[in-house]
């Protein structure tokens, strides 16, 4: 970045950070360099130089094919293992691979031998993901007769087959995650974690087995769940197991393992949960009535795009009820009655489900966090709860590390995977920071949705003298072609020196389309850099180059 970039940005932090607010100032700074953990393997120049037998076991190690995975670790010094990872969500999982690629003797920890991929695997990305695509596959051939093809007979669906086709897409994902743990030699272990000391994890199985594993690095893992908010009559039975509800109680868990589509329902919360399954059941023929506390859907994100897209869903059919909230949910001859609050009057709705989609929080319980002196914040924001880790991703001890949704951040899969990275890169000896500005954030309703980088209200609040330019999806030909002419593509700039600083884009194909504007915001592109990015026609993305010529007023194919 140019010094007169720099010079651009406000006095105040131009892209402020999760971990740039006061709570990272009490976390431990990282290590010098020299005390960093050592990479196995690695010779110490600084020690007696090893004969030639040592360097070629060095060598074997490094380049030989590694043996198969063993049921237990032979320790090799003072530790069992190198790394230990808590969790095998996308974050967890994949630090554990790569502290292994690192020459790591590495641990992974699932509580559940069926759930290998955490949440986002079994319970969250991939089965909604699955369940809207049999939806808009169903749309398809609803809106065929337009694009000329002709069905003869009955359009419908079989809910059940739905359902056992995402169950198989989740179990042949499940199994290569484990496939992929086996491959880099990584010892899976199934139960219960606690810790004991900084260094010592104990681990307690279905059958009350327990196992003390000691290890140089503790990586925690351990994910979200959902949020249940404290009203009278929202609660699942507790004697219900998970993904089941007797009572007509959902949250995303019981969503995506339901037994048959309900006629009605109300969705509490218009975040990315509760939009994507409001529109999966209202597709499916659901009447469904969308409750949000806040005056726009997507409260964290643009309220221009936002507003856009809550039109879309508006005219599918969904029903929003915006500053308003649900006060009470009485259950009557097996139907539920939903007081809905709303600014000006409140009403009833009588409903055959009830989901709550009011977003999820770090999942520490049990962990003994408090016992070895790991810092959480439990009060207060959603958005500052969690582990509290600094820019190396280390808590408050600094051996141990947090990634993902249990340290609050954004909660995103592929977010979650990074800091992975980046964690069991600092735990074996590098010096890595993470960068949360080009974090791309998606929504599959149809149109889709996703964002990267700073919304308007956020670049103005911090002091940017903002450019934006904006272009719709319906003039080109593509998306005539696609008949998906929804949405639009919405570019935020600054003035002086033009630094993209985020894009958000409704419209088809959106969750793809977003990732051009992901390495701009990362390699910190000016606007002129997109300008002149030429976009191939046709195509949707032609919306991307339009829209960076509209924030000059240059546009080529907007009509003034």
């Amino acid at each position: 970045m140019t010094d007169k970039k720099r010079a651009a940005r406000p006095a105040q932090n131009a892209h402020p950070t999760p971990t740039q607010d006061e709570r990272s100032q009490v976390v431990a700074e990282p290590p010098p360099v020299e005390t960093l953990p050592d990479i196995p393997g690695r010779i110490n120049y600084s020690e007696e130089i090893p004969d030639a037998q040592e360097v070629n076991e060095i060598v074997d190690r490094l380049l030989s094919t590694q043996p198969e995975e063993q049921p237990h670790m032979s320790p090799t010094g003072e530790f069992d293992a190198d790394v230990v990872v808590i969790g095998s969500g996308p974050g967890g999982y994949v630090c554990a691979i790569r502290a292994a690629q690192l020459g790591a003797r590495t641990v992974c920890i699932e509580k559940q031998a069926s759930e290998w991929g955490g949440t986002c695997l079994n319970w969250g990305c991939i089965p909604t993901k699955t369940l809207i695509a049999s939806t808009e596959r169903l749309h398809h051939v609803q809106t065929a007769g337009v694009m000329g093809v002709t069905i003869s007979g009955e359009i419908g669906f079989d809910f059940a087959k739905m359902m056992e086709r995402k169950t198989k897409v989740v179990t042949t994902l499940r199994n290569g995650v484990s496939g992929l743990l086996k491959n880099n030699h990584i010892r899976a272990v199934v139960g219960t974690a606690s810790l004991v000391d900084a260094n010592t994890i104990e681990v307690v199985d279905a059958d009350g087995k327990t196992e003390r594993i000691t290890s140089k690095n503790i990586i925690i893992a351990t994910g979200s769940v959902p949020i249940m908010p404290p009203v009278p009559g929202l609660a699942k039975d507790p004697a219900d197991p998970r993904g089941v509800s007797s009572n007509g109680i959902w949250t995303s868990d019981e969503a995506v393992y339901a037994k048959e589509c309900p006629k009605r329902m109300v969705v509490i919360g218009a975040g990315a949960v509760g939009l994507e399954f409001a529109y999966v059941f209202r597709s499916l023929g659901a009447e469904v009535d969308l409750v949000e506390i806040a005056p726009e859907i997507l409260p964290a994100g643009d309220k221009e795009v936002a507003a856009e897209l809550r039109k879309a869903l508006k005219k599918q059919g969904i029903r929003f009820h915006l500053s308003s909230k649900v006060t009470g949910v009485e259950q009557k001859d097996g139907v539920r009655i939903v007081t809905i609050q709303g600014e000006n009057e409140t009403k009833t709705v009588e409903v055959d489900v009830v989901l709550v989609g009011a977003g999820r929080k770090p999942l520490v319980d049990g962990l003994n966090l408090d016992k070895v002196g790991v810092q959480v914040v439990s009060e207060g924001p959603m958005v500052k709860r969690g582990i509290v880790v600094n820019e190396y991703l280390q808590t408050t001890v600094p051996n141990i590390y947090a990634i993902g949704d249990v340290t609050g951040k954004l909660l995103l899969a592929h977010l979650g995977s990074h800091m992975g990275i980046v964690a069991s890169e600092n735990a074996m000896g590098h010096q890595v920071k993470m960068d949360y500005r080009a974090v791309p954030a998606p929504i599959y309703t149809s149109p889709e949705l996703a964002s990267v980088g700073l919304t308007e209200d956020e670049a103005r609040a911090q002091g940017y003298d903002v450019m934006t330019g904006r272009f719709p999806f319906r003039p080109l030909g593509r998306a005539m072609a696609l008949n998906e002419q929804e949405g639009m593509v919405k570019i935020i700039s600054e003035r002086k020196y033009g630094e993209v600083l985020g894009v958000h884009i409704v419209g088809p194909y959106a969750t793809e389309m977003i990732h051009e504007a992901v390495v701009a915001i990362k390699l910190e592109a000016t606007i002129e850099e997109l300008m002149t990015t030429i976009h191939a026609h046709p195509t949707l993305s032609e919306a991307m180059g339009e829209a960076a010529l509209d924030v000059k007023g240059e546009a080529i194919h907007k009509m003034r």
